[in-house]
């Protein structure tokens, strides 16, 4: 048996300092969104099955933990993705007409985890915009996610570009069943170039040939001049292509972090059907961060919206940063004292942490994470 302390495997503790460097870097990054006009929403961390799961959401199945509710006796299912949830509410209960911008935080669930060190209790912080289709909505949701970037400090940021559009483009054009579609679209996802080539042996020269040619078709500008000359001339493979020079052209504009495009990069939980994008940080091999175009969020509510948005994991970014010094603070001697309580409210009230040695407690500054300490000078307490 094992022992009760332990607990299930890729899922974790956040410990000091670690949960007071996420805490502060999730409320800097909830202002930045609030500055671009996202109102915070708190989705529940459970719902019904049929609400959670329906739509483009379905993807999301095998990673969701499902319980039955004692109280209706329904399936229910704890969420593995806040992005869903933000599209009903939006759909639901916002109701708004023309653009909804919203953003959330908060832990999610996941049967599995994304990779060898990943957790399965990821700390998901987002934004999602809905109701506007243009190419506007998606620079916009990128501007917001190279700052997040950069406000978090992540090393060695990099923002690969991709296009849901052009593959679901492609596959059309082949006209390939969903099976054989969801295959190439696995083995394109984790770069299995042997894979792309058998299961696209069969098709006619030119929808072969584009697929072989997508694991092939990244880097900067140049990749995009190439797909164009390479790809089949569809007006759906121009547009995600214009689409995606637009946004390469805008992301290294601010020249903060490294944009690039990767058209074999089809990440995301299967729901994108336009432009996405995936950040990763130097020395992690998994994206800190997803999003992309969803098209017709929303229809299995009764509105079908356009949407983007992204959304990062907290846990993944605070393992790439600088391990967080301890804080800090004043140890106060415990005395019945007014002027000592008054200058213990006054330090507090400026900011500063004041801890009061209780009775009994060895008097030692760094056993209590405090490096200054509360002493007597006539009538007066001074810090030092």
């Amino acid at each position: 048996m094992s022992p009760a302390w332990l607990l299930p495997e890729y899922v974790e503790d956040i410990l000091p300092p670690f949960a007071r460097q996420a805490e502060a870097l999730r409320r800097r990054l909830l202002d930045l969104f609030d500055g671009y006009g996202y109102d915070l929403v708190y989705p529940p961390l459970v719902e019904y099955l049929d609400s959670l799961l329906t739509g483009a959401a379905r993807d999301l199945d095998l990673k969701t933990f499902k319980v039955v509710d004692g109280l209706s006796g329904r399936m229910m299912g704890v969420r593995a993705d806040m992005t869903p949830q933000a599209a009903r509410i939006d759909a639901h209960l916002i109701n708004r007409d023309g653009v909804t911008r919203l953003c959330y935080a908060g832990p999610v669930l996941r049967t599995k985890p994304a990779g060898f060190l990943a957790s399965r209790e990821p700390f998901q912080l987002g934004a999602e915009l809905f109701g506007h289709a243009g190419i506007e909505a998606d620079l916009e949701i990128q501007q917001l996610l190279i700052e997040a970037l950069d406000l978090a400090g992540v090393p060695g940021a990099r923002l690969s570009l991709g296009h849901a559009g052009l593959f679901r483009a492609l596959a059309d054009g082949a006209q390939l069943d969903e099976a054989r579609a969801a295959a190439l679209f696995a083995a394109l996802r984790g770069k299995d170039v042997p894979e792309v080539e058998a299961l696209s042996a069969d098709l006619a020269a030119p929808w072969r040939e584009a697929f072989r040619q997508l694991p092939g078709l990244y880097g900067d500008a140049s990749a995009l001049e190439q797909a164009r000359a390479l790809l089949p001339k569809q007006a759906a493979i121009t547009q995600a292509l214009d689409e995606l020079t637009r946004l390469l052209a805008a992301g290294n504009a601010r020249g903060n972090v490294s944009v690039a495009v990767d058209l074999s990069d089809l990440r995301g939980d299967g729901y994108h059907n336009g432009a996405t994008f995936a950040a990763y940080a130097g020395g992690q091999a998994s994206a800190v961060a997803l999003g992309g175009r969803y098209d017709g969020a929303g229809s299995v509510f009764g509105r079908s919206r356009p949407a983007t948005g992204f959304s990062l994991d907290l846990r993944q970014i605070l393992d790439c940063l600088a391990e967080p010094g301890a804080r800090g603070g004043i140890l106060a001697p415990c005395l019945d004292d007014a002027a000592l309580r008054a200058k213990v409210i006054e330090l507090r009230n400026a900011g500063e942490r004041v801890v009061v040695e209780l009775p009994g407690q060895v008097a030692h500054r760094q056993a209590s994470g405090c490096d200054r300490i509360l002493v007597q000078a006539g009538q007066d307490w001074i810090v030092q």
